[in-house]
């Protein structure tokens, strides 16, 4: 008989292997692009789509198709050439791993100061808590791009835009106010 070394999460005690299993996978197939996760999704220049696996993933929004989070969340964007992500910070770390395409992605300094440098396929960064970073599709074919998230439930993305941080901010507290 196994040995098992760790507690059983709380929320999986119970509950029969096989109807855990069913629980705990996400089809890519299943899950529709939401082109509005974020306050700067309409913003030309920022546009992309966000596929939830597991959680919610920076923008909050609940989906019935992504495995439900412990503690981190994992998503894939998908960018259009020209597009990118707003320079953010999250009170948590987070990675991206380049799926397919080639990703620009930058640090900035609250100076100012911004340095880049390309990902390509299967190549990854990661992002510490507080730190402005940001990403963009510079190339002529759409970004595939896993994003890691280090919470189950982060909080706002804290774009360093004032009105477009106010806007997420509002979206957030939107979507964790409804039942």
């Amino acid at each position: 008989m196994p040995s098992i070394k760790h507690a059983v999460d709380p929320t999986c005690a119970g509950i029969p292997l096989r109807d855990l299993l069913k629980t705990r996978v996400a089809r890519f197939d299943r899950i529709e692009p939401d082109w509005d996760a974020f306050a700067d999704s309409q913003v030309e220049g920022r546009r992309r789509a966000q596929y939830r696996f597991i959680g919610a993933g920076g923008s909050g929004k609940a989906d019935p198709n992504a495995i439900p989070a412990g503690g981190f969340t994992l998503s894939i964007m998908r960018l259009p050439p020209g597009q990118g992500g707003s320079a953010h910070t999250h009170e948590v770390e987070e990675a991206f791993f380049v799926l397919d395409g080639e990703l620009t992605v930058f640090f900035e300094g609250a100076d100012g100061e911004r340095v880049s440098t390309r990902l390509g396929r299967w190549e990854a960064i990661s992002c510490p808590a507080g730190i402005l970073h940001g990403f963009e599709n510079e190339g002529q074919v759409d970004v595939y791009m896993q994003t890691f998230i280090g919470s189950g439930t982060p909080g706002p993305v804290g774009f360093a835009d004032e009105a477009i941080y106010a806007e997420e901010q509002q979206r957030l507290a939107a979507r964790r106010a409804r039942p």
